[in-house]
């Protein structure tokens, strides 16, 4: 089976100017998924880089420009017999080249487009969850002149179909909103923002392998964010503590039974209330793609996710992994270790 395995960063589909740290972390994502589905008999992973990536990934890479990217996915994708992209939400990108794959005649490891437009866009979703019963905060689109002095809460700003913290942005007085709502237009030029009341609580993500006979739950992980308002990712510690995983799993299922059409690797942010009955809990925003999570999630599993992945979007049935109780620190540019 020749498996096409993209990832938008490496492959140069943002272009040459691209934070370090993003660069990093998109990296570090796919060598780690393509060295999984690597050790699988019988695939033959092909992978796609900008001309400038520093080294290689995967036995089978393809170089391209960043001006060749759009038809050296295509290319790549009409020689595959299924695809995994791995491409943030905004401006429709992971939607568009999932498209692109499926024209090409490649089946879809991951997500179809009819689900991850739906996901992509926080203000939908959150209607959507709260009409079905799911905790989850009012998330109204707003303006540069939309907010009140009376009864102010701090609230976080943040794009409609943004993804990976960018323009996001913690407001904590009535008197800053219009210096951070400018701030956030300059990162975020086009396209609607929403805001949502700050919770305070655990940070936590569940990543969900979903095929469509059977879905597997990890163990979930904390959130390592920055402590400068901008919420920048940072890693994590996984499996979640035991009197939170509870709660976690539960309610990252619910979230994702509201959005049909989810498949392979899913993740759902959530937050957890800081009281043990988890009466405050709330879903936050669903990732319809691979995570960084990904990267320490394999150093718990004694199974190899990839093949969980895989045999899961075949239909097959398949045992649940084992996981170590060991906790495991990650970090987003692909560090793993014992946490301390």
């Amino acid at each position: 089976m020749r498996l096409f395995i993209y990832e938008l960063i490496s492959a140069g589909g943002l272009g040459a100017d691209v934070p370090p740290s993003l660069r990093r972390e998109g990296a570090a994502m796919l060598a780690a998924i393509v060295e999984d589905f690597e050790r699988i008999s019988g695939i033959h992973a092909l992978t796609l880089l900008s001309d400038d990536f520093d080294g290689s990934i995967g036995r089978q890479c393809r170089r391209a420009s960043a001006a060749d990217e759009p038809q050296a996915f295509r290319r790549l994708a009409a020689q595959a017999d299924a695809a995994l992209v791995i491409a943030p939400e905004f401006d429709d990108i992971l939607a568009r080249r999932t498209e692109w794959a499926m024209e090409a005649g490649c089946g879809i490891l991951g997500c179809s487009a009819e689900a991850i437009r739906p996901a992509a866009d926080k203000y939908q979703l959150a209607k959507s969850w709260r009409s079905h019963g799911i905790p989850a905060q009012s998330t109204p689109i707003v303006s540069e002149a939309q907010y009140s002095c009376a009864n102010w809460r701090v609230v976080v700003l943040k794009p409609r179909f943004g993804a990976g913290s960018l323009a996001t942005m913690l407001i904590k007085s009535a008197d800053d909103w219009h210096a951070a709502f400018a701030e956030a237009r300059k990162e975020w030029p086009v396209g609607d923002f929403v805001a949502q009341t700050y919770c305070a609580g655990h940070s936590v993500s569940v990543a969900l392998l979903i095929g469509p006979n059977q879905t597997i739950v990890t163990p979930g992980a904390t959130q390592q964010l920055s402590n400068d308002s901008r919420f920048r990712y940072l890693g994590g510690c996984t499996p979640l503590p035991l009197q939170l995983r509870e709660r976690a799993v539960t309610l990252a299922r619910r979230a994702v039974a509201c959005v049909p059409g989810l498949q392979g690797y899913v993740g759902v942010d959530l937050i957890l209330d800081e009281l043990e009955d988890g009466r405050n809990d709330i879903a936050v925003e669903i990732n319809p793609r691979l995570t960084t999570s990904y990267i320490g999630l394999r150093q718990l599993s004694r199974a190899n996710l990839a093949e969980v992945w895989l045999r899961l979007w075949k239909g097959e049935r398949v045992d649940e992994p084992e996981w170590s109780e060991e906790v495991i620190q990650f970090s987003a540019d692909g560090r793993t270790g014992p946490a301390v």
